[in-house]
């Protein structure tokens, strides 16, 4: 037999009904064929009385719960149509639901504000959490419900079924139901209830696809969509900077789209999932162990689970078994608040310091008294109260005569009498004492949302049947508002969608979409003394709003400390993330800053460059002012150069001295005694020009260096250019016919040629620093904290000049002693010309690739370095054989020994 025949079957064929199982036939996409006899019997399955509580009202409300968790079994008796058979295994939570429905609707009938005159009623099925049974009474809350019809003639649908229908207590169709306590179950109900515009109020029902207007017109609920747990979830791991995470979840679209969530709110801020795992139920042991191995080889600290808890708990006992207790669980509403596994010994280990996403809890002002005061002898209907009192306190509240059975299938009825029969209540049983999850109300949370669920049909209800003038006849199009007996689904469903209004408890309510606006709890589980774990309220979330109060949560480890999870630890400033190929960003090396860069934060992706006047410190963690480096006169480097500057400059005053001493004698007066005081006053303004590049440059040294040591230089070679010229017209004039020769070179001719050698130099020096003089400046262009400052050269052209003119003033030079070199006379000076002018175009040639290749200070020390090299080699190739005639071989100070061949 398919379900769609069986529902057919357990369904009155009244008009309604007709219409409602074509709806469902072609909801579910089935070709419904109808066959009626003339004479048509037809019986539910199952009595209302069996099936849930009535109460008749004006307006009656609907409600859907999962009250019993063990199925029946299938009774296949074929003789008669089937028979509703009760489910087993009752449940104190949703029986506390079913209370929460019935409280808040007594408090709405005596309020004299909301629903005045009105009295609502209520009609609460149990749907076993089977899906085909929440389809039935559903369908059978809506379209009322009847016990038998009856037909003397086939019935005409065209104008309406002619049968007689017996209605019954509890028969009063519903406008709305209160219910859908899973996701699926409530797709399947909006999609069957969806073509009459039926609203249905779900308050345990979060999957986001619900939230779709489009597919779910008539869905809404008084829980928040998953999403918004995954976006706290994903937050909480955000600030405790877990960027390794481990994820085990449901193997459906609870568990696959909280993943999706988590990973895109984390997306960019550095969390990745180690790993993801799935629960099968049908296959929840080897799953279980499978994600217990996983997380045991994984060096995630923090595991993320979205799934049921009577997964969980599988999970606990498979990693208690391998002795894994020093993981961070994150948990989902699912399972955040489950007592079953707060109060399991054997996970304790493993859940202490669970953090995680709970339903919102509230207080509802007056409902523990009430739970507390229920009796079976008060509510003698009340199926569902008898059972929980046979369960709670092991006897039967009253007799229950066999007749009552009569009714049921015989093979019911006989399942019934093979019962074990208890004892009758003394009448003295009393909830007062009693402490379990159904009298528990310290923490309501979906008990809560039963209540708010209420609350919000009596608000719309109250919306849709307040109008001015309430006595006006139903067909009065004057009248603007409904009645409670021509309520309209898609009026009242209007006004869901349009609700906004305050709760007894103070807080504002209304609908976005199907949704109420997100919140929740953040609870802890914490070790206690005696060994169960208790549940502690950290924090709250409040759509995007989180509060946690950091202080009060116990971690996994026992203390206050907060756990890390990472793949690899966070680079420290002063290096910065390198991705390592092949794995997630999460793993990755720290690679120290290059010189010059910083990062001077925990975990930095990239360096950052340092400004030009600034270098980053040894720890490449913050820039620092570069340091101006020069030479000094006193470091090492300075003190040497200005030592042998300071002696070339002595030595070359000892000459002068000795020169002057004896400048009566031949070896002075032989080449020009002027000229060679000249010289060696040159030579002292060479050695004395050096100490001007030593020190801190400044703009007048800057300036005076260069054309200290272009003319001191240029005096220097000029007097030897001009010793040499005087040298060859003196050979010349020798010979024969040449003595008019000489009158060109006198003594006043030298002073003139000197001069004018010297004065194009500084001709050249002034334009040079007129134009484009050099200037102190940082070498910033050089890595290194130290910065070099120099006397930064503008123009090169100005110093180039310079140096060409003194090398062109060397070349002749060089070449005119070359030539006087083999002079017949015993002591020719041009031979010490042409050696000393050798030495000091070496000098300089090398000077230049070495001046350019020098770094820094160094660049100044190289040039001092040829100052001083070609100084000393002019000081000593000319005038230190003559000292040694002078002062050692003063036989050999004569006019015969010095022109003697």
């Amino acid at each position: 037999m398919s379900w769609f025949t069986w529902l057919f079957t357990m369904w009155p064929p009244s008009a309604p009904s007709l219409l409602l199982v074509g709806l469902v036939g072609r909801q579910l996409g089935l070709r419904v064929g109808l066959q009626v006899v003339q004479t048509v019997t037809c019986s539910q399955w199952g009595t209302p009385s069996d099936q849930g509580l009535f109460q008749d009202g004006d307006v009656v409300i609907g409600g859907l719960f999962s009250l019993h968790y063990n199925p029946p079994a299938i009774d296949h008796d074929y003789t008669e149509l089937p028979h509703y058979e009760s489910c087993t295994g009752l449940e104190n939570l949703p029986l506390q639901y079913i209370y929460a429905m019935m409280f808040a609707l007594e408090e709405i009938n005596h309020s004299t504000t909301l629903l005045p005159g009105v009295k609502l009623g209520y009609h609460i099925r149990d749907s076993c959490a089977l899906h085909p049974w929440a389809m039935q009474a559903a369908l059978s809350m809506v379209g009322g419900d009847s016990t038998s019809c009856y037909s003397a003639a086939p019935p005409d649908y065209s104008t309406g079924y002619r049968g007689e229908i017996r209605q019954r207590k509890g028969g009063q169709s519903v406008p709305l139901i209160i219910g859908g306590a899973s996701s699926i179950a409530a797709k399947i109900l909006c999609r069957i209830l969806g073509p009459l515009s039926v609203p249905l109020v779900s308050y345990t029902s979060s999957c986001p696809c619900l939230s779709d207007r489009r597919q779910f017109p008539n869905f809404f609920r008084t829980i928040p969509s998953d999403i918004y747990q995954a976006r706290a979830i994903a937050q909480i791991a955000i600030q405790f900077n877990w960027t390794w995470i481990g994820a085990v979840v449901a193997n459906n679209d609870y568990g696959h789209v909280a993943v999706k969530v988590f990973q895109e709110e984390t997306r960019g801020k550095g969390v990745c999932l180690a790993f993801v795992e799935t629960l099968q139920r049908q296959n929840i042991v080897n799953d279980a162990r499978r994600s217990a191995l996983t997380i045991q080889a994984s060096t995630a600290r923090v595991i993320l689970i979205f799934s049921w808890y009577t997964d969980v708990r599988e999970l606990f006992l498979q990693l208690a078994k391998i002795n894994v207790t020093d993981r961070q669980f994150l948990a989902s509403e699912a399972w955040s608040t489950s007592g079953n596994l707060l109060q399991n010994l054997v996970t304790s280990k493993v859940a202490s310091g669970v953090l995680g996403v709970a339903i919102r809890s509230s207080p509802i002002p007056g409902f523990e008294s009430y739970l507390r005061s229920l009796h079976p002898s008060n509510h003698p209907d009340d199926g569902f109260l008898r059972e929980f009192w046979e369960k709670e306190f092991g006897c039967t509240p009253g007799a229950t005569p066999l007749s009552s059975y009569a009714s049921s299938s015989p093979v019911r009825a006989n399942r019934l009498l093979q019962k074990v029969s208890l004892p009758p209540c003394n009448g003295t049983e009393s909830l007062r004492g009693v402490q379990n999850l159904f009298t528990d109300t310290s923490q309501l949370r979906v008990t809560y949302n039963v209540y708010l669920a209420v609350y919000a049909a009596a608000h719309a209800l109250h919306s849709l049947l307040s109008c001015p003038d309430k006595e006006s006849p139903p067909g009065n199009n004057s009248s603007t508002c409904s009645f409670p007996k021509h309520i309209k689904h898609i009026e009242l469903l209007q006004h869901l969608n349009d609700l906004n209004f305050t709760t007894p408890q103070g807080e504002r309510l209304y609908f976005e979409g199907a949704d109420i606006p997100a919140k929740y709890d953040l609870v802890n589980w914490q070790s206690t003394p005696e060994g169960p774990l208790k549940l502690v309220l950290v924090g709250r979330v409040d759509g995007f709003d989180l509060r946690l109060n950091e202080t009060a949560i116990q971690w996994s480890t026992g203390s206050n400390q907060v756990p890390m999870s990472v793949c690899s630890e966070s680079c420290p400033p002063g290096t910065r993330k390198a991705e390592r190929k092949g794995e997630p960003l999460c793993c990755f090396d720290c690679i120290p800053c290059a010189d010059g860069e910083i990062s001077n934060k925990t975990g930095s992706l990239h360096c950052e460059l340092c400004p030009s006047e600034f270098w980053s410190n040894d720890e490449q963690t913050a820039c620092v002012p570069r340091q101006l480096d020069f030479l000094s006169f006193n470091e090492t480097l300075g003190i040497t150069l200005t030592t042998v500057a300071v002696s070339g400059a002595a030595v070359t005053t000892v000459v002068f001295v000795v020169f002057l001493c004896y400048r009566q004698t031949p070896m002075v007066r032989a080449n020009n005694s002027e000229l060679s005081f000249l010289l060696l006053l040159s030579l002292k303004l060479c050695f004395l020009c050096s100490l001007v590049f030593i020190g801190r440059p400044a703009v007048w040294s800057c300036r005076f260096q260069q054309a200290a040591f272009g003319i001191s230089f240029v005096l220097c070679v000029s007097c030897l250019q001009v010793k040499t010229i005087v040298v060859l017209a003196a050979f010349r004039s020798a010979r024969p016919g040449a003595e008019a020769l000489m009158k060109w070179f006198g003594p006043r001719q030298q002073r003139g040629s000197v001069c004018l050698f010297t004065c194009i130099q500084v001709i050249i020096c002034i334009i040079w620093l007129s134009l484009s003089p050099p200037v102190p400046q940082a070498d910033l262009d050089i890595p290194g904290l130290k910065v070099t400052l120099k006397c930064a050269m503008p123009s090169v052209v100005g110093f180039s000049l310079v140096l060409g003119y003194i090398g062109l003033l060397a070349c002749t030079c060089l070449l005119l002693a070359f030539l006087a070199r083999k002079l017949p006379d015993n002591f020719n000076e041009a031979k010490l010309i042409t050696f000393s002018m050798l030495i000091f175009c070496a000098v300089w040639v090398a000077f230049v690739p070495a001046y350019i290749s020098s770094p820094g200070k160094y660049t100044v020390a190289v040039e001092i370095f040829a100052i001083l090299a070609s100084s000393y080699g002019l000081l000593f190739c000319i005038f230190a054989p003559k000292c040694f005639i002078i002062l050692l071989r003063p036989e050999k100070n004569t006019k015969k020994y010095l022109m003697s061949r």
